[in-house]
């Protein structure tokens, strides 16, 4: 497998990218392409960033006839109402009520369904049927999946390669983090906790964090199978809209992160309130006569007033969140706690410079990760435990798989685990995020018990 390295060098990549807001995966992309080695043509991909990025007024162009090649991010929806399927380019002022894709183009790519999406299109404006309105057309698509041959097993096998610590490292340095810059191996998993999301389905966490933490460049940098956002939020935004018969939020994507969670405005909180406790519960939420069904996880982040000691100042952490969110019931649904003051304030320092893996190539690999199902397997064959509550069961579970699927990638079979390990950063870091959560119900409802399932690693025969 090649080009899963790259060269990293942020004083280049800040100079050849100035103006242009691209996430992680897209400038690894184009690195990639325009780099021999650590030698970054650097001609190349300016001209390549000057066509494919104009930064010319985008509707003024299509307004004087000229047909516009982009490398972007859009949105898709397939009205069925009118049978069209739309398309909108947000950055650009093009919403999806005058973007059409012609349906030669979606039956030449079916990936052209609801959702966002990144790749470079060709648009012009192009007449209606009735000859006295416009729309823009897409003419041309080409998708941004550089990676077609991901194999998992080259992956796994790779892995054999590092110790632990090695391999935490290379995962921060791919996240384009200076690995020396954390403050001990407790403030490194603390910080790629933030990855269980990627790997898991349906896996629903809650960071609470002081600003300037990264929280938000992770999930919007990382991969482009995620949606950050924050604002207003409807259920129909975030499950169904029934008036445009088209799926929300949750049902197009790995993972949706509500971000700056205390500025957020509901519309019908109860309604809203009631999605939110069946899909976290089952993945499963009824909307009038639509029985929808997604594997995608929720993350809540938010910030957290701290201490001269940068310790939380009131021991109920969800006081800070909207009152949706501060009641037991719903965040007992919740499986995951991430203690984001233990983070470090990300400055030029941390910075990384030099040969990582491809955030591209990772990213692919935990798309892929999220549905393979022997760790799952794995782990019951690894515990033991008492009768349970099926809630912190499930939590402790989905929690102690991610980690392995991070962490230890290369644990096929039972003789490849190491159960000391095993223990140590997989399963007693799942039961204490989880305590977190049953402890802050608690706090929210005094009668609410605080129980923990006994899970065990099982003893060698």
């Amino acid at each position: 497998m090649k080009d899963v390295a790259i060269y990293k060098d942020s004083a280049t990549t800040n100079s050849l990218f100035s103006g242009r807001n691209l996430p992680s995966f897209v400038k690894d992309f184009l690195l990639r392409r325009f780099s021999q080695g650590s030698d970054v043509d650097m001609g190349g991909l300016s001209r390549f960033l000057t066509e494919m990025m104009p930064k010319g007024n985008i509707k003024r162009m299509l307004h004087e006839g000229q047909e516009v090649k982009l490398l972007t991010r859009f949105t898709v929806n397939i009205d069925l109402r009118k049978n069209i399927c739309r398309f909108g380019i947000p950055e650009q002022g093009i919403n999806e009520s005058e973007g059409v894709i012609p349906m030669r183009l979606t039956s030449q790519h079916p990936e052209l369904v609801d959702g966002e999406m990144w790749g470079i299109i060709k648009i012009c404006l192009m007449p209606n049927d009735n000859g006295k309105t416009n729309h823009v057309e897409m003419v041309d698509f080409r998708p941004f999946k550089p990676f077609t041959d991901i194999n998992i097993e080259f992956f796994q096998e790779a892995r054999r390669h590092f110790t632990l610590e090695e391999w935490i490292d290379l995962m921060l340095s791919s996240m384009e983090y200076e690995p020396d810059a954390f403050k001990g191996m407790r403030q490194k998993l603390e910080f790629l906790t933030r990855l269980l999301i990627f790997v898991e389905p349906r896996l629903n966490m809650i960071e609470l964090a002081p600003k300037s933490t990264g929280k938000s460049y992770v999930f919007n940098n990382i991969s482009k199978y995620g949606w950050l956002g924050s604002g207003k939020i409807t259920r129909a935004k975030m499950f169904y809209d029934l008036s445009k018969k088209q799926p929300g939020i949750l049902m197009k994507h790995d993972f949706a992160v509500l971000d700056e969670v205390q500025t957020i405005e509901m519309s019908d909180p109860a309604d809203l309130q009631g999605a939110f406790k069946s899909y976290l519960e089952q993945g499963k939420v009824s909307i009038a006569d639509q029985n929808l069904t997604s594997e995608c996880g929720m993350m809540l982040m938010g910030n957290i007033p701290l201490t001269e000691n940068l310790k939380p100042r009131s021991p109920k952490y969800f006081d800070e969140l909207p009152d949706v969110f501060r009641e037991s019931a719903l965040v007992e649904r919740f499986h995951c706690f991430i203690e984001g003051w233990l983070l470090p304030r990300i400055n030029t320092e941390m910075i990384y410079k030099g040969w990582t893996l491809n955030i591209e190539y990772f990213s692919e690999i935990m798309h892929l990760m999220r549905v393979q199902s022997s760790y799952g397997r794995l782990y019951d064959k690894l515990i033991e435990y008492d009768p349970s509550d099926m809630r912190d069961f499930t939590a402790i579970k989905r929690i102690s798989t991610a980690y392995m699927k991070l962490l230890f990638p290369h644990w096929i079979e039972e003789k490849d685990v190491n159960q000391e390990e095993f223990d140590t950063y997989c399963l007693q870091p799942a039961i204490a995020r989880r305590r977190i959560i049953i402890e802050q119900c608690q706090l929210i409802d005094p009668e609410y018990s605080v129980r923990m399932p006994q899970i065990h690693v099982k003893k060698p025969v």
